[in-house]
């Protein structure tokens, strides 16, 4: 089997996670990481910070394929921001599928995106572009992830919900069957959403106490 060199780019605690899959699913090599200034030349576990986001260009002009590994918190920007970038200089976005993940035969994943260890998406569901489906996380039947989203460790998106592009999905949340999520939402870890979240909106943050 011919197996190809693939970067990662990122360099933190997400990345971990991803080289974890990559490793797991066995269709590319690593051939290194990009990360910031200070991580340049350093090492994570066992592959070599090879440059930063500047040296890209030579980069992919020698690997052609890479994979987005930095996390997805309040905004997608940082991400989405990579895309379109890797995209103008015709690098390849594979999406990687973890063995211990199960993707239906009839469901679609776009490119870049990434599905973690435990992971399900069922039937009829369609997850875009460079999203990252966590650890455990349950995309039901029917539902609709747009581009660009994350769905946390052990979320569980139910049947036919519309999930806008750029969107968080904290751990442990649970979005009610058919409900429609706008863009770049942040749907908070544990939250029980029953009914439509429009763009943009962020959970009320706790008070801390005194």
């Amino acid at each position: 089997m011919n197996v190809m060199s693939l970067l990662v780019l990122g360099a933190g605690g997400h990345a971990a996670s991803c080289i974890d899959v990559i490793e797991a699913e066995g269709r590319f090599t690593i051939a290194g990481l990009v990360g910031s200034a200070a991580e340049s030349g350093k090492q994570l576990l066992g592959y070599a910070v090879l440059g930063t986001d500047a040296d890209l260009p030579a980069l992919v002009a020698r690997h052609r394929r890479a994979l987005i590994a930095i996390g997805h918190l309040r905004t997608a920007d940082p991400r989405i921001h990579l895309f379109a970038r890797l995209q103008q200089l015709g690098c390849e976005l594979p999406s990687i599928v973890s063995p211990l993940a199960r993707i239906s035969r009839h469901a679609t994943v776009g490119a870049g995106t990434i599905v973690m260890h435990g992971a399900l998406v069922n039937a009829g569901a369609v997850v875009g572009r460079n999203c990252i489906i966590n650890s455990h996380a349950l995309v039901e039947h029917d539902a609709v992830i747009g581009d660009h989203c994350h769905i946390a460790t052990a979320a569980v998106v139910n049947g036919g919900v519309r999930v806008g592009c750029g969107t968080f999905v904290g751990s442990n949340a649970t979005l009610r069957q058919s409900v429609t999520i706008g863009e770049r939402c942040v749907i908070g870890m544990g939250e029980r959403l029953l009914t439509d979240r429009a763009p943009g909106t962020s959970p009320v943050p706790e008070k801390r106490r005194p």
